[in-house]
């Protein structure tokens, strides 16, 4: 990939995390904190901390969220903790502003239909474009590059016992109505993100395999399965790379195969289950 096609790839990921940043902090002061509705994660722990505190919540969110920014720096790479600080600052911030603002709704059904479609669309730019806003992703990522523990059971986990919290200050049906804005962020979430939660195969045909497969198990420890094959035009051979990555780690394996020469063609599926061994390295995150 030349300097200026890298250029151009930076320059679109901070516009879709700037974006989704902005909408994220509307969704969240405009839609559901004034009609006490939670997010889940890192966020929802700050929004039921803030509601006992006279602190305001983007300081709280910036304040929860920084040791989880200083754990990715040691485990998941500058470049993405470049991009999740810019993500919670601007997020942070703009929570700060809109603020002052007048609700949008007081409608608790409004509040949370809209609020949820509004923050799944924010969280999911913001994902496109290689960031994150919420510490408690960053952890399911690192678990499941040690452990192959699966990113959405921990996230969901964590999440639960968040709104069982704010479901007993707050009355039950505060948890439930969180716990449903929830459900609708992450349909929105892999509507914008194109199913960035779920398990993707990835299928690569290349020139140059073995360079290939080396750049992703450096950068994302994960190994491939090789192939070889022979086009219908083309009298070459071709390797035929197969892996499987996490929804987390897309957009840098698009970015590897992009900056890696030589022609290449890849397919990205769905997939719904894995039986047997998950193979991968953990020495990359040490």
């Amino acid at each position: 990939m030349n300097q200026r096609s890298a250029g151009k790839d930076i320059v679109s990921s901070f516009i879709f995390i700037t974006i989704g940043a902005v909408l994220a902090a509307f969704s969240l002061e405009e839609f559901l904190v004034p009609n006490h509705i939670y997010d889940g994660g890192v966020t929802g722990v700050a929004m039921i901390v803030a509601h006992f505190t006279p602190a305001k919540l983007g300081y709280m969110v910036a304040l929860f969220n920084l040791p989880f920014v200083i754990l990715a720096w040691k485990r998941l790479g500058h470049v993405f903790v470049m991009k999740f600080f810019y993500a919670i600052a601007l997020f942070s911030t703009m929570t700060v502003v809109f603020e002052p603002l007048e609700n949008a709704t007081n409608d608790i059904i409004l509040a949370v239909t809209f609020g949820g479609v509004l923050l799944g669309t924010g969280v999911g730019l913001v994902l496109r474009g290689g960031g994150c806003l919420d510490g408690t992703e960053t952890v399911a990522v690192i678990l499941n590059r040690v452990f192959s523990v699966s990113i959405g059971q921990t996230v969901l986990i964590c999440n639960i016992v968040i709104y069982a919290v704010a479901g007993y200050f707050f009355g039950i049906e505060r948890g439930m109505y969180s716990l449903l804005m929830y459900f609708i962020t992450s349909k929105v979430i892999d509507i914008v993100e194109i199913g960035m939660d779920s398990t993707k195969s990835v299928m690569i045909i290349t020139d140059d395999g073995a360079g290939l497969a080396q750049r992703i198990f450096e950068d994302l420890g994960r190994t491939v399965t090789f192939l070889r094959g022979k086009g219908l035009v083309s009298s070459e051979g071709k390797d035929i790379l197969y892996c499987v990555v996490t929804r987390a780690e897309i957009y840098d394996l698009k970015r590897i195969i992009e900056e890696e020469p030589g022609s290449t063609f890849t397919t990205i599926s769905e997939v719904s289950e894995i039986v047997g061994n998950h193979i991968k390295s953990s020495e990359v995150m040490e």
